[in-house]
């Protein structure tokens, strides 16, 4: 059917997250840092996403979409739980070098203060991936040789790396790129930086 539906641009889309808070029905979710309409029949059209979106990246559009299932979205809420961690432990100093939740995985390395400057941090960035976190002052170590033997000895489709504006997190990011440069593997990997307002850096 043609009907009034959202459409999310993601190149303006800046992450903030408003527009998943604001959307009752789950519609909308963060992607790898990006606002996403999951499931056309979960959008009712009525539009609460658009007036609270600081980046005019959401408007409305008439095209073929599937009907609004009513009976979908409570069922979706249902099952719907915030918490995205998907293994234990997540401290880098802890994990396994090896572990089958590892293989085939999409890895996030993130600085410890990350998911509290980030309020959606869980849905926008640890959503289907493992998740290891770290904080190269607190523990005073090079997590290089860590990583280095968790990226040789397994097998990812990418590797994200979260960190914060601060200098000291700037340790973190080094090393994970000594770890993939040691492992000698081409990983697709790219690096989040976080204000400290809560923010994502624009580099």
């Amino acid at each position: 059917m043609i009907r009034k539906i959202i459409e999310i641009n993601e190149e303006k889309c800046n992450g903030c997250g408003l527009c998943a808070e604001a959307c009752h029905e789950g519609a909308i979710e963060m992607v790898d840092g990006k606002a996403r309409l999951m499931r056309d029949d979960y959008c009712d059209g009525l539009g609460d996403c658009l007036p609270v979106c600081p980046a005019n990246a959401i408007s409305f559009v008439e095209r073929k979409a599937a009907a609004y299932d009513a009976d979908a979205v409570k069922k979706h809420q249902e099952e719907k739980t915030d918490g995205q961690l998907r293994q234990w432990p997540v401290q880098i100093r802890l994990a396994p070098v090896t572990a089958p939740y590892f293989e085939d995985a999409k890895l996030l390395i993130a600085a410890d203060c990350t998911a509290y400057a980030y309020a959606n941090f869980h849905k926008a960035f640890m959503r289907g991936k493992i998740t290891l976190v770290g904080c190269p002052k607190l523990d005073a170590v090079d997590y290089a040789e860590k990583l280095t033997e968790i990226l040789t000895h397994n097998h990812f489709q990418s590797v994200t790396v979260a960190r914060m504006e601060v200098p000291c997190c700037g340790g973190l990011e080094q090393a994970v790129k000594t770890a993939l440069i040691n492992s000698k593997k081409m990983i697709p990997w790219q690096v989040v930086t976080f204000t400290t307002d809560g923010k994502i850096l624009d580099v």
